[in-house]
């Protein structure tokens, strides 16, 4: 691994307005590789300790290395994916099970979560926000309209919903194949705060290595606070003109070493009805079966994983 220490603590830097109002958290680095969150939280704390950039109300706590020992090793985890099967444990099994029993609480107290990230091929800048108010028994939620707005004012067009939905129904279709799953491993940060009863969303910042992303990270974090009221003689930001809305309405797995793409897809990339997009290592092809879109294909995925996700328009937040 490396000849470093193993991390044994979190560093968590908080500011409390004098006033009261939200409680705000930030998250970077959730993936040891996605380094644009870090840049733009040291960036804002540096403002911070300058008095450029005034808390006055509620509570900001920012984190900007979730994941030290991943980040410590400049790669997407340290033992596992943190970001999959968030929970606390008395029987932590890996460096992220001992985490997830900091992360977990330290959700539980807060109101509102910005986690920012980056993705490894190239694309534009999106969120991820949860499902619409309902009282399902995947991811009951009631605060969904504060969610869409919160989601709004992040300086990007495109957002993504049905995560985990979505990856329920690859839980289901692994479970009839003999696989192991369970759909808790679709659930990360987001869904571990909706859970508690607050509201969370993902940026997405761009590509890794791209010069913008840091930029993006930034510009969102000063924005959400404008939009919450917490800092001080900051213009509310206007949301989008025409905001992009695609829906996850299924995830296709990796069933063998030997399946390959026809070609090297870009996570997002159009596809129209009949489009192949993959083959078996049989030869069988794998269609689109339906306009959409392509996204977050992996040709690195490993066997009885999610290999691409088909995804189509939604009409939500068309009325807003």
């Amino acid at each position: 691994m490396t000849d470093l220490p193993i991390p044994s603590a979190l560093t968590i830097h908080q500011i409390a307005g004098l006033k009261p109002g939200p409680k705000l958290i930030v998250f970077g680095a959730v993936h040891g590789n996605e380094t644009c969150g870090t840049v733009a939280i040291r960036r804002v704390m540096q403002e911070l300790e300058q008095n450029t950039l005034r808390v006055e109300r509620g509570t900001l706590t920012l984190v900007p290395v979730v994941n030290p020992l991943a980040y410590q090793l400049k790669r997407r985890h340290g033992d596992r994916n943190l970001n999959r099967n968030m929970h606390v444990t008395t029987d932590p099994q890996d460096f992220e099970d001992r985490l997830s029993n900091v992360i977990c609480p330290l959700l539980e107290a807060y109101d509102i979560l910005l986690d920012l990230h980056s993705f490894h091929t190239p694309g534009i800048p999106f969120a991820l926000f949860g499902p619409q108010n309902n009282r399902g028994d995947l991811e009951p939620f009631s605060r969904a309209e504060e969610e869409e707005a919160l989601a709004l004012q992040l300086g990007v067009d495109r957002f993504v919903e049905g995560w985990l939905e979505t990856y329920a129904q690859g839980v289901q279709d692994r479970q009839v194949r003999g696989a192991e799953a369970h759909v808790d491993y679709g659930v990360g940060t987001t869904e571990t705060m909706r859970r508690y009863g607050g509201i969370g969303i993902t940026l997405e910042c761009g590509q890794h290595e791209d010069d913008d992303a840091p930029q993006v990270a930034y510009r969102a974090i000063r924005r959400v606070l404008a939009h919450l009221g917490m800092t001080a003689a900051e213009p509310r930001p206007l949301p989008p003109s025409q905001p992009e809305v695609i829906r996850l309405y299924k995830v296709i797995d990796r069933l063998h070493p030997d399946d390959r793409f026809c070609r090297d897809w870009r996570s997002f990339e159009k596809i129209t009805q009949g489009d192949v997009l993959a083959l078996r290592h049989d030869g069988a092809e794998l269609a689109a079966d339906q306009d959409g879109w392509i996204v977050f294909p992996n040709p690195a995925a490993q066997v009885d994983q999610e290999w691409f996700y088909l995804a189509k328009e939604s009409d939500r937040l068309r009325c807003r």
